[in-house]
């Protein structure tokens, strides 16, 4: 699914109005028909609702909720901010279709007066639900004077709201950091994901969120060119390749992984289970020779070369061109020889490299290693490290790009971890991911991600595909489990190797 900025959204209301063809003031009870319609559905009618509106179109999508509301039996305020004299014409409208019953307040000044003030003060007392429907994605500035002073007062009562397209204080495309932002306990955005609600810093503002399609016509989308798209099932299915049936071991990859150290041998142990999980045909692990009974007892199907140290990797001595692909960096540590190792391992693979943890850490530390990164590799980093690679940024929006650059610099594929995980490729183009819940949020489950990403690339997917279809396999997996048996507290990097199947045949079922 494709990510637009505000503008290709107008464009795409435009193109629809035009081909569709459909009048605007209709497309817009369109939209409003189905933030009506999830209302209803999740039982919220009848009920009393504070309507928010501003003067643009946003404001004229929150008129139409309004009367809707108020036609099936609910109490409702409409509180309208601006002139009406700068009211947009489909605001104008549906002003003009309230009914009597609707309570409407008309705010033209440039501070709150007395009444509207009381008005949400009042909301700590009472069961009123608010809809927020000031900007949406129509943003341009801060909000300020009245503006602001009525997204204070509302985030104050820590009332249920619910935004129309976009929480009101939240740019679409860019990062908002400073402004005054509604913060949405559910967020109704229509027909396409926006890049704001994505980005980490507006987390806290999103709350829920629930696409709703529109019907926007379909072939704008052929047409559109964007930097972002959303991992989709639809996506997934392209890219998943399901076993065939006359397969065997060889042809399903031989993987290296190097990893684990004393005390670490946990993260060499879950990175080589959940590459089995995962589909590798073989499996050969490099690690201390502490770890040999760990390994050999934990996962008897991997094969093992143990490091004439005892404690932690030093040397590998055996024969790159055996393996399909290299995951390296799973409770390595950072020992002085582990960073000779990582370099020689990094000049003489020439075979694309899986890069986790402290591999990642090391290459930190010497950034002149990242020139021998072999192309076509995986990185994979969470935002501190990814800041020790490539340096600070002053926003979610310069790190994604930062990202970009990056990936197309060292022709390599960069997994930024987080909420929405951010896949960056080395053609420009960069995917977020959707599956997955804070249950991640644990030791360990990075380095099952790295075992199912070398997974993959040992099965002939390329980097870019194989990092797509892992983070979204780890996090389906992940919903799954939370689904079906354990909590999010209570998930362990160990729950997701067990239940990775559970995801393969969901993803073969789309």
């Amino acid at each position: 699914m494709k990510i637009y900025s505000a503008a290709q959204v107008r464009e795409w209301d435009g193109y629809t109005i035009t081909h569709e063809p459909v009048s605007s003031i209709d497309l817009m009870e369109r939209a409003s028909l189905k933030a009506f319609g999830w209302i209803r559905e999740n039982g919220l009618l009848p009920g009393h609702f504070l309507v928010l509106c501003g003067k643009g179109n946003n404001g004229g999508d929150g008129l139409a909720i309004a009367r809707m509301l108020s036609e099936n039996n609910c109490r409702v305020q409409v509180m309208l901010i601006g002139d009406p004299e700068t009211w947009s014409a489909d605001l104008r409208i549906n002003f003009a279709r309230l009914p009597l019953a609707v309570s409407k307040m008309i705010i033209t000044g440039s501070a709150l007066p007395d009444e509207a003030t009381e008005t949400i003060n009042g909301l700590a007392g009472n069961n009123m639900i608010v809809i927020d429907a000031l900007f949406g994605s129509g943003l341009n500035k801060p909000p300020e004077g009245i503006y602001a002073t009525l997204i204070r007062l509302v985030n104050e009562q820590q009332k249920q709201v619910i935004s129309i397209d976009l929480p009101s204080g939240l740019y679409t495309d860019t990062d908002s950091t400073g402004h005054d932002i509604i913060r949405a306990t559910c967020t109704l955005s229509f027909q396409s994901r926006k890049l704001a609600s994505l980005l980490p810093s507006n987390a806290g503002f999103i709350g829920q969120h629930v696409l709703l399609d529109i019907g926007l016509d379909s072939r704008f989308e052929e047409s559109a060119v964007t930097p972002y798209e959303l991992v989709d099932e639809t996506l997934v299915k392209k890219i998943y390749r399901p076993r065939r049936d006359d397969a065997h071991k060889g042809t399903n990859g031989h993987v290296l992984l190097i990893a684990g150290s004393y005390g670490k041998m946990g993260a060499a142990v879950l990175a080589a289970s959940a590459c089995l999980r995962a589909g590798a045909g073989l499996l050969t692990c490099h690690i201390p020779a502490s770890g040999y009974t760990i390994m050999q007892q934990g996962l008897p199907e991997a094969m093992v070369l143990t490091d004439y140290n005892s404690s932690f990797n030093t040397k590998f001595e055996g024969d790159f061109s055996i393996y399909k692909s290299i995951g390296i960096g799973p409770g390595i540590g950072t020992a002085r020889e582990t960073a000779e190792l990582l370099h020689s391992v990094m000049e003489s693979s020439h075979r694309p490299l899986v890069l986790d943890a402290d591999a990642l850490n090391i290459i930190g530390a010497d950034k002149h290693l990242l020139r021998v990164v072999p192309p076509g590799s995986v990185l994979t980093p969470h935002p501190k490290e990814f800041e020790r690679l490539f340096g600070e940024t002053a926003s979610d929006t310069e790190r994604l790009q930062l990202a970009l650059d990056k990936a197309a610099e060292l022709d390599s594929v960069i997994i930024l971890k987080g909420h929405h995980t951010f896949i960056a490729t080395p053609s420009g183009k960069g995917y977020f991911n959707q599956t997955g819940n804070s249950g991640l949020a644990k030791g360990g489950t990075g380095d099952t991600l790295t075992g199912i990403v070398t997974a993959l690339l040992a099965q002939r997917y390329t980097p870019a595909h194989a990092a797509i279809l892992a983070v979204y396999l780890h996090g389906l997996t992940a919903d799954l489990i939370v689904s079906e048996s354990q909590s999010r507290e209570s998930m362990l990097a160990s729950d997701l190797i067990a239940s990775l199947g559970k995801a393969f045949n969901r993803i073969s079922s789309y």
